[in-house]
């Protein structure tokens, strides 16, 4: 399933980090497989339900934010399925502090020559947490997206799964019914020519 593809790939993603870590988790399924697994917990979050808010995610940014800040932790990784297709939802890491460039991006401007107002330092402060609450965001919604695929592809061959075996159980019965019918008709048969 879904979760367990995702639980699995992060418990693989941890195991192969030598350095200390502390997950924060989103839901039952992922809280109760890192404490099995004696994975340190920094915090737990009930999952966002099937209709996500912006303001929802928000308690979950502001803790990363500040302990980012603080310098609790020197980087920070977001694992979660990822919608590639409704029929492809691929678990997948993604760091998100401290912010990489990202090779796509080219400006045209050489990355001195911006001027932030009123300095660099005010505007990441101010931009870091809607960075982070949006990437979150963004994150939750791939993950309820991915879900309701999930539910959908199951549901889908739940369904044809049923067809067949009504199929199956429908030829068997007329199977037995014509057999049965045979076998009255030769029974009438040698009955007549008996009297």
């Amino acid at each position: 399933s879904l979760n367990t593809n995702t639980i699995r790939f992060a418990a693989r993603e941890i195991t192969e980090h030598t350095e200390d870590i502390a997950v924060v988790t989103v839901g039952r399924k992922g809280n109760g497989a890192m404490r099995r697994a004696r994975v340190p917990i920094a915090a737990s979050f009930d999952g966002f339900g099937d209709r996500p808010t912006f303001a929802e995610v928000l308690p979950l940014a502001r803790l990363i934010t500040n302990d980012y800040l603080a310098g609790t932790y020197a980087t920070i990784d977001l694992v979660h399925p990822s919608f590639v297709s409704t029929l492809v939802q691929r678990p997948h890491v993604a760091r998100l502090l401290p912010i990489e460039p990202s090779d796509t991006a080219e400006t045209g401007i050489p990355g001195n020559q911006f001027i932030f107002e009123p300095d660099a330092a005010s505007v990441l402060e101010s931009l870091l947490p809607r960075y982070v609450a949006t990437r979150l965001y963004q994150a939750v919604l791939e993950v309820t997206a991915s879900e309701q695929s999930a539910r959908m592809v199951a549901m889908k061959n739940a369904t044809e799964n049923a067809q067949e075996l009504i199929e199956d159980l429908t030829l068997t019965y007329n199977k037995v019914r014509q057999t049965n019918i045979t076998r009255e008709m030769i029974e009438i048969a040698t009955g007549a020519s008996a009297s």
